[in-house]
């Protein structure tokens, strides 16, 4: 069965109610769990967290249906090339940034991206089929 990587924009727009963004968010999360899985890495996990006290709160907050995978190392290399690309073209971040690392994760694995951030997933990882508003 194939794989819909789903970033943390979305999931957040469900778990808060995100008034301008819930019903894409939600309707989008519904229609693509009914044809395939639907998956979390480490990074996304990482940013959900970011706004709980506590592991088991972000457990809670997180459904059951949604899996937990690993970022395989080959995205990883994946990832620094577009990170390197990305300060070629005059970015100012230091630091690899979470969105190439899903990028990168849904590149390698040939997974959809549900996301709401588009533009850098369409300039760095132009092949990754997108699942967006």
């Amino acid at each position: 069965m194939a794989g819909v990587l789903v970033d943390s924009n979305v999931l957040l727009d469900v778990i808060l109610g995100t008034p301008d963004w819930f019903d894409w968010s939600y309707s989008a999360l519904r229609d693509a769990a009914d044809r395939e899985r639907l998956i979390i890495n480490l990074v996304v996990y990482a940013e959900l967290s970011a706004g709980y006290d506590a592991v088991e709160l972000v457990e809670a907050a997180i459904p059951a249906w949604i899996e937990r995978e690993n970022i395989p190392f080959e995205a990883g290399f994946l990832a620094a090339m577009a990170y390197r690309q990305y300060r070629k073209r005059g970015g100012t971040k230091s630091s690899p940034l979470p969105d190439f690392f899903i990028g990168a994760h849904a590149a390698v694995k040939g997974y959809r991206l549900l996301t709401r951030d588009t533009a850098r997933y369409r300039t760095y990882f132009p092949a990754v089929r997108l699942i967006v508003p």
